[in-house]
């Protein structure tokens, strides 16, 4: 199994007293971690480096999870074009052994430090002060990638690794939803969100791409928001470097299998969103956002009020016209309320985004 580099907002982190990192590390050789991206900020001459991981022993053999991954699955099985083999490695992730109370070992540009330990989830943080790095880039200039690694056991030879984005402190930051914006999920129909989750193939929307790297050539950061649960990184990183999306930070949510249907769980939280945003401004205070969306459900009243919030920091809200959403004019005059009719777009052409210039005119 792959360990691939993950993706996550970083805000608001207690910054941990250094620790020594001389003992042995806790990994052991039947467990993996996982760093989700990151993004540093710059602030009193130093970057600040939120790191977060994951760190789980796969257990993909047991048999109650084989009798758990054959119940689930009989529910699509017998629609077309759906592929059980995806299901099944997809699945896998939701039920891996979670590790508690592990203080992961992390090297950094010198720097070795120890990771808060691991919660019931697996999950770990750290956010890691640091002057060892080059100062930010000016802007308009892209921003450079930076690798970590976790430190793993003498003779253990793999290679668990993750990377960072050192974002300058004035420039343009692009938030983009993931479901139904850049990739293909048509969440209004339970049925087939299940599908486009689960059995098949990621698709990406056309020509988003495109439109994102034209922005990423001028500078651009980028920081992707979906209501995916964590478990699905390591297929969403996947597929986002296939279909050739600019490098971003990711946030996804927390999830249990015991604590709630994951039916219900896709839909999308406003409140997540909202709060996911401005966490992401509040670490960047100089830096101007574009919000990208889509109709189908509430990325245009979630933008529209971050918008009216910030008049001065968002630079455009574009939303993608998804078929079968209400794109009346009722609806999008209540979600752009007070914003000028200029610092809005709905679009179903992403061409229109390339055009877009990131001096916002």
């Amino acid at each position: 199994m792959r360990a691939r580099s993950l993706m996550a907002l970083a805000a608001g982190w207690t910054l941990l007293a250094g620790a020594s990192v001389e003992a042995k590390s806790p990994i052991k050789s039947d467990e993996e971690v996982v760093f989700f991206p990151t993004s540093a900020y710059w602030t009193e001459g130093m970057w600040i480096i939120p790191v977060h991981g994951w760190i789980f022993e796969p257990e993909m053999d047991s048999s109650w999870r084989a009798k758990l991954t054959a119940s689930l699955g009989s529910a699509l099985e017998d629609q077309p074009g759906t592929d059980r083999a995806i299901f099944e490695r997809r699945l896998r992730w939701f039920l891996v052994d979670n590790e508690r109370g592990k203080q992961i070992p992390i090297r950094l540009a010198g720097e070795r430090v120890r990771s808060a330990a691991s919660e019931s989830n697996g999950h770990f943080h750290r956010a890691i002060r640091t002057k060892s790095l080059a100062p930010p880039v000016k802007e308009g200039e892209k921003p450079p990638l930076i690798e970590f690694l976790a430190e793993t056991r003498e003779g253990d030879r793999r290679r668990f690794a993750g990377q960072v984005q050192l974002v300058p402190p004035e420039g343009v930051t692009v938030v983009s939803d993931i479901d139904d914006t850049i990739k293909i999920t048509e969440v209004l129909d339970r049925r087939s969100l299940i599908r486009h989750t689960f059995y098949l193939p990621f698709e990406a929307v056309t020509g988003m791409a495109e439109a994102y790297s034209s922005w990423a050539s001028r500078g651009a950061a980028f920081a992707y928001l979906s209501a995916s649960p964590w478990q699905l990184y390591p297929e969403l990183g996947d597929f986002m470097k296939d279909a050739g999306f600019p490098w971003g930070t990711l946030r996804l949510r927390y999830f249990r299998l015991k604590d709630r249907t994951l039916v219900s769980f896709l839909s999308s939280s406003k409140d997540y969103k909202t709060d996911s945003i401005e966490r992401l401004m509040k670490c960047y205070p100089k830096r101007r956002f574009i919000l990208v969306g889509d109709s189908g459900e509430k990325d245009p009243e979630v933008y529209g009020a971050v918008a009216r919030k910030h008049p001065e920091r968002i630079l455009h809200v574009f939303i993608r016209k998804v078929p079968k959403s209400d794109l009346g004019q009722e609806r999008m005059a209540r979600a752009f309320e007070g914003l000028d009719a200029g610092r809005w777009t709905l679009f179903d052409d992403p061409a229109v985004l390339s055009k877009f210039s990131l001096a916002g005119h």
